[in-house]
């Protein structure tokens, strides 16, 4: 199916993203999943080719460009079935909360760096207690003069291990609900912060994932990200992005898995025919191609909506829900055609297996998305009169 959203000059930058994943990340694959993350020196290449932050202004050191730029590195990444470099955490969750809402000294000390990789960004959300839980995160910043004092910890933090700076979700006012959470950077060589654990995973193992503690750290009260008391608001803005994202990912591990297992089935014999010749084979190849084409329809449409920023939170929540939902069908039934070998690391649907399992966790679970979906049955129901 040809993609009516992209351009030439799309096309042309899939090529060098694609051409980026072959030469610097895939190479490195196994060194990268034994070590935990990816060296920065990629993260560096990376800013010097004009991979990271892409949307953000040139004045800020971004190329500018619209939403599909960072869609195409994120299909690329799962095309290339690279659990690593955190790239789209840094630049298309992360950093937007600078642009949105930084001081105009914040943007300029941190999104240049940002952008050329010599500074590596992180979003300090979840905490051992608080996953998709918001309003329960324990991690507070007490003003104490023209300084912020943070105390708590945080994990699962991806780019955790390597970053340099944390867009930290705290409790300026306890007492106060979603109304007293704040949004504080964090820079990682202050004293009071240590890193605990670099986490070993089921699947992402090149994406550095890590914990995080705040002794009693202070940081200036101009680190203030916004207003205080609004973070949650700025979260919630955010979010539909970050899961439009986790839906980019899921269509493009479903359609390479398909396409690898359609030659390794083409390939592989058994009983004196390929196993591409079975029926069996080529029904279940039907069925998740065809289920592959529909949320491609549904992902694409989605990008239009980011691109004229008109998506809505709730089409967001069903993107995530239902393309993540599918990739686990659609990988499951992939790495079954593959027998035996479909459990051995070295094929790539095994990879693709365990990566794909975190999808309908990370962003919110897929149980809270079906509560914000539930929440606008009304609306949703209206439209389909419509």
């Amino acid at each position: 199916m040809k993609r009516s959203i992209f351009s030439e000059e799309h096309a042309a930058f899939r090529s060098s993203v694609r051409r980026f994943y072959q030469e610097h990340i895939t190479p490195h694959r196994d060194r990268f999943e034994e070590q935990g993350f990816v060296d920065r020196e990629v993260w560096r290449k990376a800013g010097e080719l004009g991979f990271l932050c892409t949307t953000i202004p040139e004045e800020y050191g971004g190329a500018g460009v619209d939403r599909l730029y960072p869609a195409i590195l994120i299909e690329e990444q799962g095309r290339a079935g690279d659990s690593g470099p955190g790239f789209w955490v840094h630049s298309d969750i992360a950093a937007p909360y600078i642009l949105a809402y930084g001081s105009e000294a914040q943007k300029r000390t941190w999104l240049r760096r940002l952008a050329s990789g010599e500074a590596i960004l992180a979003v300090g959300m979840s905490e051992p207690g608080a996953g998709s839980d918001l309003q329960a995160i324990r991690t507070r910043a007490v003003r104490d003069g023209d300084e912020y004092v943070i105390t708590g910890s945080k994990t699962f933090i991806s780019n955790g291990w390597n970053a340099d700076l944390i867009v930290l979700v705290c409790k300026t006012d306890p007492s106060a609900g979603a109304r007293g959470i704040s949004l504080i950077l964090v820079e990682t060589n202050r004293p009071g912060f240590r890193r605990g654990k670099l986490l070993k995973k089921l699947g992402l193992r090149a994406q550095d994932t890590a914990e995080l503690y705040f002794d009693d750290l202070r940081v200036p009260a101009s680190n203030l990200l916004g207003q205080e008391g609004e973070g949650f608001g700025y979260l919630m803005k955010q979010l539909a992005w970050e899961r439009m994202q986790m839906a980019i990912l899921a269509l493009a591990v479903c359609e390479k898995s398909i396409e690898d297992t359609l030659g390794y089935t083409g390939e592989r014999r058994v009983f004196g025919k390929a196993v591409a010749d079975f029926q069996n084979t080529q029904f279940r190849l039907a069925e998740l191609a065809t289920e592959t084409q529909v949320g491609r329809v549904f992902v694409d449409h989605c990008l239009e909506l980011v691109v004229r920023d008109a998506l809505d939170p709730v089409t967001a929540a069903m993107a995530k829900y239902w393309c993540t939902e599918m990739q686990g069908r659609v990988v499951d039934g992939c790495l079954q055609l593959y027998g035996g070998y479909g459990f051995m690391w070295d094929y790539p649907i095994a990879r693709a297996y365990a990566d794909a399992r975190v999808q309908r966790i990370a962003g919110g679970t897929n149980e809270i998305m079906k509560q914000i979906i539930a929440k606008a049955l009304p609306s949703i129901v209206s439209d389909f009169e419509a």
